[in-house]
Formats: C-alpha cells, sequence, structure tokens
C-alpha cells in the first residue's frame, strides 16, 4: 500500500511540555521548526564538536568534526528536499502533495541532518567499531550471579551489542538520553523520528545478503522497539523506510564523501595528481557519457581556471571547488534517483540508494575508494585508531563489570561505586526510569549494560581520552 505524506509528516510527540496537544499559544512556529530550535539548544548537539568525523585525536582546526559534517548534511538535505520537492509540485506527482508539504519536507530534512550522528561514539566509525568487538570478544566472560551473561539476555539483546550501531544510539540519545524536563528527551515529532532511522529492524532480523539496503544493520534497540512500532503505525511505515530517509542518507553520502577526499588532501595523504589519476581510471572503466558528468573534466576546469587567476595554491583552489562543483552535481543525481523511482519509495519496494543507476552511481564508488585507499588505512590513521581503541577498551574493561550488580541486592565493591558514580546523572536517571517499567531481572541487566554505552557514546574524543588518563593515574 502507498504511503501518504498526510501521515508520513506527522506532527505528533511522544509527550507534551506543559501545554496540552493542540493548545493555543503566541508560538507561529510549525512543529518542525519548533524541533530545530531544541536540537540546537542541546548539549548533545554541542557535543559533536568534539567528537571525530574521520581524523581521531587531530589537533588540526581545519579537519571536519561531526559538528561540521552534521551542519553540512543538514544543508544538503534541505537542499534535496527542495528540488525533489519542487519537481514532484511541477510534474504534479502526487495530488496529495502541496507547497505546506514542501515546507514540512525542508524543516524536517534540515533536522535531520543535525541529528542523524547524535549517537556515534568518539573516534568516528571506528569508535561503533571498537565497541562492538569488545562485546563480542568479552560478552562470554561475564557473569551474572555465577551464570553466564549470555545465558540470560535474549537473542535480540545480546545483538544490540554484537552490532552497536550508532544510528540506533541517535534514536535512544534524542528519545531518552536528553533528560531536560522528563523522559521524552527532545521529544521530537514523529516526523522527524522516523526519518532518522535508516534500518527499520531489529539487531536479530539483520539480513545485509538481502540485497535491500533497509536490512543491512539495526535502526533500533530491543529498549526503542515499542516505541519505534509505536511511531512507524501511526505513519504506516512499519518494516519501511520513510521516504525522507533515502534524502537524508544521499545528503549524507555526498556531505561526507567528498569532504574525506578535501580532508585527505589537506593532511597531505591524497595529492592532485593522485585525485586525478584516479578519477581518470575510473572514468574509463566506467564508460560515462561526459556530457551529463565528467568529474576529469571539471578538475582540470578548475585547476586551469586557478592557473589564469594567478592563484598562489593551484592545487587546493582546484581540488576545493572542484569538488563544490561535484556536489552539485551529485545533488541533482540524487534528485533524480529519488523522482524517477517515487512510486516504490512511496510503495515502500525500493531497495538501493539514490545513486543506484545514476551518472552519479560510479563516483561515489571511487570517492569511497579513493579515501579508504589513500587515508583510511594510512599509518597516521592506523596509529590513531589503535590509539582510540586502547582508551575505548580501558573504559569497557572498567565500567562494564562495575555495574553489573548495580541497583540490585548484592553490594557493589568500593570501586564499583566510585565507577558507577562517574557515570552522568542523567544516564542513570534514565536507566532507573526504565528499569522500573522493567519487565523482569533479565531486562533490567540488558538496561545496565546499555547504560554504559550509552556513557561511553556519549563522550566527546577529549572527555574519552582525558576520562583514560584520569583513571590510568596519568596527569
Amino acid at each position: 500500500m502507498k504511503m501518504e505524506w498526510n501521515r508520513l509528516l506527522s506532527p505528533m510527540r511522544i509527550g507534551t511540555y506543559g501545554k496540552a496537544a493542540g493548545s493555543r499559544t503566541g508560538d507561529l512556529r510549525s512543529e518542525f521548526e519548533k524541533d530545530y530550535h531544541r536540537i540546537i539548544g542541546s548539549s548533545s548537539f554541542r557535543r559533536l564538536q568534539d567528537k571525530t568525523q574521520v581524523f581521531a585525536l587531530d589537533k588540526s582546526d581545519f579537519i571536519r568534526t561531526r559538528l561540521t559534517h552534521s551542519l553540512e548534511v543538514s544543508s544538503f538535505a534541505k537542499s534535496l528536499g527542495q528540488n525533489i520537492a519542487q519537481y514532484l509540485l511541477e510534474n504534479k506527482k502526487d495530488a496529495s502533495f502541496t507547497l505546506q508539504t514542501k515546507a514540512d519536507i525542508c524543516d524536517i530534512l534540515q533536522c535531520a541532518g543535525l541529528i542523524h550522528d547524535l549517537g556515534n561514539p568518539p573516534f568516528g566509525h571506528f569508535g561503533e567499531e571498537a565497541i562492538r568487538d569488545w562485546f563480542v570478544r568479552n560478552m562470554k566472560n561475564l557473569k551474572y550471579k555465577g551464570k553466564p551473561v549470555t545465558e540470560i539476555l535474549s537473542n535480540q539483546m545480546l545483538q544490540d551489542f554484537y552490532h552497536f550501531e550508532g544510528n540506533a544510539q541517535a534514536l535512544r540519545q534524542v528519545c531518552k538520553l536528553h533528560f531536560l524536563v522528563n523522559e521524552h528527551g527532545m521529544n521530537l515529532t514523529y516526523a522527524l523520528l522516523n526519518t532518522i532511522v535508516k534500518y527499520p529492524i531489529p539487531s536479530d532480523k539483520i539480513r545485509p545478503a538481502s540485497g535491500n539496503i533497509k536490512d543491512k544493520k539495526m535502526g533500533f534497540f530491543y529498549a526503542e522497539q515499542p516505541l519505534y512500532e509505536k511511531i512507524a503505525r501511526e505513519m504506516d511505515t512499519l518494516g519501511k523506510r520513510h521516504p525522507l530517509t533515502f534524502i537524508l542518507e544521499a545528503a549524507d553520502d555526498i556531505a561526507y564523501k567528498t569532504a574525506d577526499i578535501e580532508d585527505a588532501f589537506k593532511k597531505g595523504f591524497l595529492s592532485y595528481e593522485n585525485l586525478k589519476e584516479e578519477l581518470e581510471k575510473a572514468q574509463i572503466r566506467a564508460k560515462t557519457d561526459l556530457d551529463r558528468l565528467d568529474p576529469v573534466g571539471m578538475l582540470a576546469h578548475q585547476y586551469n581556471n586557478a592557473r589564469s587567476r594567478g592563484v598562489e595554491d593551484v592545487r587546493l583552489y582546484a581540488v576545493q571547488n572542484f569538488l563544490v562543483r561535484l556536489q552539485s552535481s551529485l545533488l541533482f543525481c540524487a534528485t533524480y534517483g529519488f523522482t524517477s523511482n517515487y512510486d516504490q519509495i512511496m510503495e515502500g519496494t525500493y531497495g538501493r540508494d539514490l545513486f543506484s543507476n545514476t551518472y552519479g552511481e560510479w563516483v561515489m564508488d571511487i570517492l569511497g575508494d579513493i579515501a579508504y585507499r589513500y587515508a583510511f588505512i594510512s599509518r597516521p590513521i592506523l596509529q590513531m585508531e589503535a590509539a582510540a581503541g586502547t582508551i575505548l577498551n580501558f573504559l569497557l574493561d572498567r565500567f562494564v563489570p562495575a555495574v553489573l550488580y548495580y541497583d540490585t541486592d548484592v553490594p557493589l565493591q568500593m570501586m564499583e561505586k566510585k565507577l558507577v558514580a562517574l557515570i552522568s546523572e542523567n544516564y542513570r536517571q534514565t536507566y532507573h526510569n526504565s528499569a522500573k517499567k522493567a519487565a523482569d531481572e533479565r531486562e533490567r541487566l540488558y538496561l545496565r549494560l546499555l547504560l554504559v554505552t550509552d556513557f561511553v557514546s556519549g563522550m566527546t574524543d577529549s572527555y574519552a581520552k582525558d576520562l583514560y588518563q584520569k583513571l590510568n593515574g596519568i596527569s
């Protein structure tokens, strides 16, 4: 059944702050504009300024952080929303699509770009890998009242930790961990919350081999599954991707793939000559229509433009301006990807990204490949990731055992009490709120393990490093 925009753009919220739902106020903002102000005023959003995008523990001021990346994604997402909505309006693709629909979509996408990475732990995507790896290696050794934890927790609970995912943590962050007024977190609209769920499946239903993009990873933890299902049922998207999720993902892909090339160039991992050569080889393999998209010609044009202008650093000018032009072309490709697959997307049957079968598909692939080969597996990056791994492993080694008997009839040891006291009061409050509603002791144990991943994933790079040093007696 086709999804409908009047339900997809639901302004409903989990709870209310002070005023009854639907009551009149002097506030003329739409519900989605209110979301925007709640986000930018939040501490979790501010913490993104000290979280790694790619280059962990880097001191350079020109390298992107999660904050600058999120701002770029927000901008691209809104632009894509405008392009796609205008096309749908002009071509009368959907009779229910109005100017107000367009305005709401742009506001939602702008907000989604800001919060899509709120759940990512310190030290970039490596942080996610390190957390997953720790639980895969150590969960079997944890015991609770003489019984292995792996025999106590359900399969889905275990898989939540084995497949720990920043996307799922983002939903948890904005709905529960941002404890401001009550247990509903930022209390954002249903439409926005659904948009950031990239993978509408639980951890025990992950199926990368299915070929459908929505099955690649988990989108929510066991703890948030009832919340997700409530939202999805209201919008008729249960088990399906919200259409705006495709747009958010495309904006994210454009932002990080072009940014990774620029950052790698500025760090000296990738030269202008390397980039030109790699693009030339990929363009030949792709046998692309140069009238549609010609990255090599775009790069050469910017190089010649810099020389004619007498620019001091010709290569830097060429790379930076090439990437700006390329971003515009990729936005067009994503717009085409959405509008040409509109019916499938609205039916919930489209299973690929928006660049699939467009002129931008090979470009997105080669950008990711170049960044990986020239930057991600370089010695400096590997050294920084090794340092980050040491920090995260140490913190999990200390805090996971410390919480096993927290809030139970078994008294904590002296050091366990001190470690638990170091965990953010907000996170402990969230645990207690959930523990009161837990069905049994097994669920409370699961929530205590989540308490640690909440604490660790909420850390900034600097805080994680500082806490590691302090607990090791390093001044």
